[in-house]
């Protein structure tokens, strides 16, 4: 997307997030500062302010990160940013998602100092924000009060990722007779379980990307704008610009953040000196040219403590890498190291002899327990903690070629600082009916929700139709709950042309979709490769985004027991 640059004053201007690309234009425009108000890891193609900061020095642009999180921004964020205003060379260009918070700031800064509130909305609202809530609002409505004119729905959906949306679509499918609202700021919806293979060189990234606009339901209500804060005991969801949104019933999915800063050194150093991951949409092609020029070296492959989306997709990037050179021929001159803080290859036994065969075939040597703290890539040395039997940690160092980081992974900050976390900041569901276990008119599903379930695309396949059933159930408007049992898929890419498609649910149950005369889903399958090529991603498209609900029947699930 275009950087669409609002201008607020002759010496400052906002936008949403920026590329590498947009410095040159803003150089171009003048700009001699910018800030950053968004933090890092909110989004899945969300550069970090250090890839910034870097390009903005080379075109003589200085850089203060500050960021925000709107459901905390208080008087200090404000004194902060006017601080940074003053110091800063002018003019200045601050952003953050959509913007909203870098003008909000400007413009509280702007009260403080005597500007008539009238003026600074009629001035944002010239440049499209809607700052009323966040100038006029100077305290919460009592409980359950609708100010005049804030929206109400019957269902609000929070998130339009592959959860949120195919939990609309699910919900049209049985009823038409309640208003539904989905929130979110995103322009484009990524296929993100196709980026294992563009790191691989099969896929091409433009084929793992829509507009949001062509599949949000044509009967839900979008609304483009981002969460600040839950209110849960008011059933009420405010927007980042501090607008309220009221609902009955509530569904959370807003996927998972990526904290690339939780490991020293990794933001910096990201997409050059050979560090790269398929988490991020505008990496993984840099994954595939380190992989495709690689001819002799250390490849390393690293995966964080649990949980975290896709637990296969770490060594999915080492087995897809090996094949290709064991292909090209290189293989021999390449070392291959796979550094899990985990104690197995992986959580469900049944699919390990597979995995290790190949595990054996490429070479590659396994180091459990073995958690990335630190990185420096210039110097090409990853350092690791690890902890032994007793629990006594260590530091060791490794030096690589290439390195595939998957970065530890939490829930988003908004979820995380709400009333809907539990103690580790998952929003807290009872995993077998995925409603909330404190508000009883709210659900979670996918990624930043806590049932002990694989995070996958195939998980937010099942749980979304298993959620519109029960919370209709709660209305009414149909009969019986269902229960989810866990299910989860991780197609593990083991070789170009052959996937070991693990199948399984709570307690590690194995759950096959096909017969094992079709697919054995504990051997590698040219079949199962076929399905994640050419089937899965129609599937996606234009079957669980759309409501038609392929291989997956609430009914069948309702009322049915489950382990607690």
């Amino acid at each position: 997307m275009a950087m669409d640059i609002k201008k607020v004053t002759d010496e400052f201007s906002v936008s949403g997030q920026i590329t590498v690309d947009d410095l040159a234009t803003l150089a171009a425009r003048g700009v001699r500062s910018l800030i950053c108000n968004r933090p890092d890891g909110e989004a899945a193609d969300q550069p970090n302010v250090t890839e910034i900061e870097a390009a903005a020095g080379a075109a003589g642009i200085t850089v203060h990160f500050q960021p925000v999180i709107s459901s905390e921004l208080n008087e200090q964020d404000v004194a902060d940013f006017l601080a940074a205003l003053e110091r800063l060379p002018a003019p200045v260009h601050a952003y953050c998602r959509t913007g909203t918070r870098s003008l909000t700031l400007w413009a509280l800064g702007q009260r403080s100092r005597g500007a008539r509130p009238a003026e600074l909305l009629a001035l944002a609202g010239g440049l499209g924000y809607d700052l009323t809530a966040a100038l006029q609002l100077t305290s919460p409505p009592r409980a359950h009060a609708r100010p005049g004119g804030a929206s109400h729905y019957d269902i609000l959906i929070v998130g339009a990722g592959a959860a949120g949306i195919a939990a609309a679509s699910s919900l049209l499918a049985r009823t038409r007779e309640a208003s539904i609202a989905i929130i979110d700021p995103a322009e484009v919806h990524y296929y993100q379980p196709g980026w294992t293979l563009v790191g691989a060189g099969v896929f091409k990234q433009r084929d793992t990307v829509k507009t949001m606009a062509s599949l949000i339901p044509e009967r839900v209500t979008w609304i483009k704008a981002a969460v600040g804060a839950f209110d849960p005991s008011n059933n009420r969801v405010t927007l980042e610009d501090s607008r309220p949104v009221y609902y009955d019933r509530l569904i959370v999915a807003p996927g998972i953040k990526l904290d690339w800063h939780g490991v020293e050194g990794l933001a910096e150093t990201l997409g050059h000196n050979g560090v790269t991951s398929n988490y991020r949409y505008d990496l993984a092609p840099y994954t595939w040219q380190l992989v495709s020029k690689l001819g002799s070296g250390r490849a390393v492959f690293t995966q964080p403590p649990m949980p975290i989306k896709c637990a296969g997709a770490p060594q999915k990037a080492l087995y897809l890498s090996a094949d290709y050179w064991r292909r090209s021929g290189v293989l021999p001159a390449i070392d291959i190291d796979f550094f899990n803080a985990g104690e197995v290859l992986f959580g469900v036994k049944d699919y390990v002899p597979a995995l290790m065969n190949y595990v054996e075939l490429y070479r590659a040597r396994l180091h459990f327990r073995h958690r990335l703290v630190k990185i420096d890539g210039e110097a090409k040395t990853a350092w690791f903690e690890v902890t032994d039997a007793e629990g006594a940690r260590r530091q060791v160092a490794t030096d690589f070629d290439m390195i595939h980081v998957c970065p530890p992974q939490c829930a988003p900050d908004f979820v995380r600082t709400s009333e809907l976390a539990d103690a580790a900041g998952w929003v807290d569901v009872d995993q077998n009916t995925l409603r909330h276990k404190r508000f009883a008119n709210v659900w979670g599903l996918g990624d930043a929700m806590n049932a002990p379930n694989a995070k996958t695309a195939a998980a937010a396949r099942m749980q979304a139709p298993i959620v519109a059933n029960n919370l209709l159930a709660d209305m009414g408007l149909v009969q019986g709950v269902a229960h989810y049992n866990g299910y989860g898929s991780c197609p593990l890419t083991v070789e170009r042309g052959k996937i070991v498609l693990a199948e399984f649910g709570y307690g590690g149950k194995l759950l096959p979709s096909f017969p094992r005369w079709v697919i054995d889903g504990k051997q590698p399958s040219r079949l199962a490769w076929y399905l994640k090529e050419k089937i899965l991603p129609p599937i996606y498209w234009k079957a669980m985004l759309k409501g038609k609900e392929w291989m997956v029947d609430p009914e069948q699930a309702k009322n049915r027991a489950t382990p607690g």
